[in-house]
This record gives structure tokens, sequence and C-alpha cells, in this order.
């Protein structure tokens, strides 16, 4: 008698929320449980309640355990933002994130071999199978490419033109991966390289591979960056610094780079100042990243170091990211008994949800020239 009750009690409410989600849904021309590549097919019902109640990290955990599918993600998420759900949905629940994000140092010192420990060491074999041959974790360019191989190549080469490096000069590397840049800025451009990275898999594979050429990589913080550089490429790395830390990141690179040199800033970007990072991406992916908008940048910069030059090419990344998802599914088979089932679902909804995101052009990548006021300028290279 009791469990009747319970089931007629559940009836109605489960019909309520699936009328609330069916009506937000709606607005991005998803249905439930509809045919369409983008539409959401729901296993479990009360996947709903997590969806009303706890915004996007219910979204990601109820994929990640299986409770809903969608054929193509990507399209999925492409919808979503650009009907600008997120906004519309009880923005306040967000506002402790946003505090916190203004009153604790959520990229400090002690914070900072995190993110390299959660995401960037997983294991060199799995970027290998991921990512291009010189493991290249950041946008690629794909203005006269056809394969991710190509627009990786043509960002690295894009990268050293803008820089107008010349044999014998010395780059310094913030960030620097697995020594993409400065392995082929070494050998292309004839330049000494030193490299800073906070993943020991990163620097452990640049020993490895690039023994032969002169390329130096310290395991350590940029804050503890202090010798003079001609120039300074920084390329994905700006989105852990944090909002806290942003001015203290152009003092370093002010306080490293010679008179004449050049910084190159290549981060992704959001369109609203006053936001933070989502709460699933935070969580499961990259732990107290923080992506910088245009005005922070600009404040950051301000009275330190001149903007030459502002590009934007933020639609690349949705190939880059469909590339790297294409890559991850293709070798996932070589991998499924060392990660297993849920971390292949949160790898894809991470990949698939980032490339719909640049889609609908809600976040951004930029590349930033600076100088410390360098007379004539810079010439624009694209």
């Amino acid at each position: 008698m009791a469990s009747e009750q319970q089931d007629t009690m559940e009836g109605p409410t489960i019909g309520r929320r699936r009328h609330l989600v069916d009506d937000i849904l709606a607005e991005a021309d998803i249905r439930i449980n509809g045919d369409r590549p983008w539409d959401l097919r729901l296993h479990r019902e009360q996947a709903l309640d997590e969806f009303i109640a706890r915004h996007s990290l219910g979204l990601g955990e109820t994929y990640m355990r299986g409770d809903w599918e969608v054929p193509a993600l990507d399209q999925f998420f492409y919808r979503i933002l650009s009907a600008d759900l997120p906004g519309k949905i009880k923005p306040w629940r967000n506002a402790w994130r946003i505090l916190r994000s203004y009153l604790i140092n959520l990229q400090s010192r002690r914070r900072a071999f995190e993110v390299g420990e959660h995401h960037y060491d997983l294991g060199n074999e799995f970027y290998q199978a991921m990512l291009d041959s010189r493991l290249t974790y950041s946008c690629g360019y794909w203005k006269n490419a056809d394969t991710l191989e190509e627009a990786q190549t043509a960002k690295l080469d894009l990268i050293c033109r803008k820089l107008g490096l010349q044999p014998g000069m010395r780059l310094l590397d913030i960030g620097c991966g697995w020594g993409s840049l400065v392995s082929y800025a070494a050998q292309n451009y004839g330049v000494e390289c030193v490299g800073v990275t906070v993943s020991r898999e990163q620097s452990a594979y640049i020993a490895e591979h690039y023994a032969d050429l002169p390329i130096t990589v310290h395991l350590q913080d940029y804050r503890c960056l202090d010798q003079p550089f001609d120039r300074i490429a920084s390329v994905g790395m700006f989105e852990h610094v944090g909002r806290k830390n942003h001015r203290t990141f152009m003092h370093v690179a002010k306080r490293c780079l010679e008179k004449s040199g050049l910084l190159l800033l290549h981060t992704i970007g959001k369109n609203q100042r006053r936001s933070t990072t989502d709460p699933w991406i935070d969580q499961y992916i990259f732990p107290n990243g923080d992506l910088p908008s245009a005005g922070q940048i600009g404040d950051a910069a301000n009275d330190l170091l001149t903007c030459e030059d502002l590009h934007n090419f933020g639609s690349d990344y949705d190939k880059t990211l469909m590339a790297w998802h294409e890559n991850f599914e293709k070798n996932w088979a070589h991998f499924a008994d060392r990660y297993g089932q849920r971390f292949y679902r949160m790898w894809r909804y991470y990949l698939l949800s980032c490339a719909g995101s640049f889609r609908a052009r809600h976040i951004q990548l930029w590349q930033w020239m600076f100088s410390d006021r360098l007379p004539g300028g810079v010439e624009r290279v694209s």
C-alpha cells in the first residue's frame, strides 16, 4: 500500500519536472527522447532533478553515470549556449563561486601543481594517442590547414613569425607543455629555449625526446622566473593563472623581457568579466582554472606592457577539439581497461562540450602581442 502511494505521488512530480526541463530545452530546439542528433535520450527520469537543482554539475555528473545520452554532444551544447540557457536559469546560484574567485587566490603557489597532477599527468601515452606528433595541447591554426598535424604546425610557425625569432635569441615558454613550441623554435629558428611547467610527465617527456636540442625545462611555478629573454611566449597556460594573479604574471613577463623584446600570450578567453569557471569543468577537468576576459588582460598589462596586436581565431578551436575527439574515439580501446567507462564519458563530455562552446562563440581564443613600448611598433603577421 505504501509503495502504491509513493508511486502515485512520484508520478505527478516527475511529470512536472519533465515539463519544466522540456520548456527550458525547447528554447534551444532540443527535445527529450527526440530522434535528431542533438536531442537528449533520457535513461533515468530522476536525472531531471539534478538538471534543475545542480545545473552544470548535475548535467555533467548524470552524463558520466549514463543517465542520458546525446548522439552529437557538440551540437547539443552549441544549441544550449547559442540560446544562452545557462544565463537564463537562476544565475544567482553562481554568486558564491564568483565571490570566492575574488576573495580566495585559487591559483596560489601552494596550489600551482594541482592542475598538473590532476590533468596533465594522466599519462603521456594517452595524450600521444589524442594529439598531433608534437603533443601540442592548444588550439591549432586552420587557415590553410586540412589536418590536425598541419594546423598545429601552422600555429607553432605563426607564433615564431609573430615573435620575429632569429638565430641566437633566447625564448622563454611559460607553461611549455610537452615542448611543442620550444622544440619547433629550436629546430626551425635556431633559438635557445627555456620552458617552465608544473607537470612532471611533461618535464620528463621533453628531457627524453629533445635532449639534443638547446632546451632547458624547469619544473617550477612561473612566479619564480627571473632571467632575461629576447622573447617570451605563453600558450594555453594563462587560463590557469587566475584573476588575482593576472597582474603578477605581467610583472614577471616585464621583469624577464629584454627592452626590445616581445611577449606572445595565447589564451582562451571569456566574453564576460564577472563570471566564473563552469563548475563541472572546475571539478573534473581543470581544477582552479579561470578564463580571463579581454578587460582583465588589459587591466593586468596596464602601464606595464603595450598591446601591439590582438588576434582572435576561436572558431579554430572547434575544429581542433573535434579532431582530438576523433583521435580519442579511434584509440579508446587501448585505454579502456586502464581508465574505465566513467573516464570515457567524462572525457567525451569535456571535448565535445568545449567544441560546442567555441562554435557558439561562448568562449574565444586570443593571441595577444605585447611589448615594452617598442619604438616603431610591431608589424601584424597572419
